[in-house]
């Protein structure tokens, strides 16, 4: 897995929308898919970016991957953002 760069990862308004719904609780792709106006395939894409990104992580349950958030690939995100706010 490459390990691309957060920001680049979330600067979709897809993967954005993803990552408020994953914020709400694990779904599966088919949940996901629900909401948005792309296919099925496409957000299984974009899951993949967030997953190498470290942004999201998956599990298995059955025959469905569930994912989740990823507390700590937000860690390096809040940091650097957290400089913008200090003294």
């Amino acid at each position: 897995m490459s390990n691309p760069d957060p920001f680049m990862a979330i600067s979709d308004g897809n993967r954005r929308y993803v990552l408020e719904e994953l914020r709400r609780g694990p779904k599966s792709v088919t949940e996901l898919a629900s909401g948005l106006d792309v296919s099925r395939p496409a957000v299984s894409q974009h899951l993949k970016v967030l997953l190498e990104a470290g942004l999201v992580s998956v599990s298995a349950e059955g025959t469905k991957r569930i994912y989740a958030i990823d507390p700590a690939g937000f860690l390096g995100l809040n940091i650097w953002l957290d400089q913008f706010w200090e003294g």
